[in-house]
């Protein structure tokens, strides 16, 4: 008996999922998020515009499934990093996975994204959706980390949510921008305390 092809979330066949949110990312990259076109998408993924619309009916569509294609790979990677057991360990991992090891294609799409949450409110939601689960994430493996007589969780994640998004600004406006040494100052400011760190602006992280 033949196995049925693996399914996205959403219905589509995994394959075809997947190389849609593919060309639409790097066509969102290359060209902008106001110039890029449902055309320009299509001709990417090498299917006519009326195919592309049967499975994305919008370039907000589209963007939404690339923030939840996101979500679904940071939650998988949460889930593997806590099997593992190392809490200090599983924040590290996260912080590398995500940002220490960024591409500047993968920056400016962030970017963009970010952006568009400033003038589309369905977009704004789901983006506030996945912060606060990073956020929940990280406060709880930051709880079990420091214990209940450690530095507070939460306060500590409000200064490392702002270095991390400055590691990603800085890598999508400077080419050359190398993120290694603002994720060692988080490193270190995870056993130290953040005291005396800095958002990870392109002065910091040169």
């Amino acid at each position: 008996m033949t196995a049925a092809p693996a399914v996205d979330p959403g219905g589509l066949p995994a394959d075809r999922h997947g190389r849609i949110l593919d060309a639409a990312e790097r066509c969102l990259v290359r060209n902008g998020f106001d110039r890029t076109t449902m055309q320009d998408i299509a001709r990417q993924a090498a299917m006519s515009p009326a195919n592309l619309y049967r499975y994305f009916g919008s370039k907000e569509a589209l963007v939404v499934g690339l923030v939840e294609r996101e979500h679904l790979r940071g939650a998988a990677l949460v889930e593997r990093l806590g099997r593992e057991g190392d809490g200090r360990a599983a924040v590290l991992g996260v912080i590398d996975a995500y940002f220490g090891r960024i591409s500047r294609d993968h920056a400016i799409l962030r970017l963009g994204i970010w952006s568009e949450a400033t003038r589309n409110p369905a977009i704004a939601a789901l983006v506030a959706r996945t912060e606060e689960d990073g956020r929940a994430w990280f406060v709880g493996a930051l709880s079990r980390l420091f214990g209940p007589a450690g530095r507070d969780p939460a306060a500590f994640h409000a200064e490392l949510a702002v270095a991390l998004k400055g590691i990603v600004v800085s890598k999508a406006v400077l080419p050359e921008y190398d993120p290694a040494p603002a994720v060692a100052r988080l490193r270190a400011a995870l056993d130290t305390g953040p005291s005396g760190w800095h958002a990870a602006s392109p002065e910091t992280g040169s």
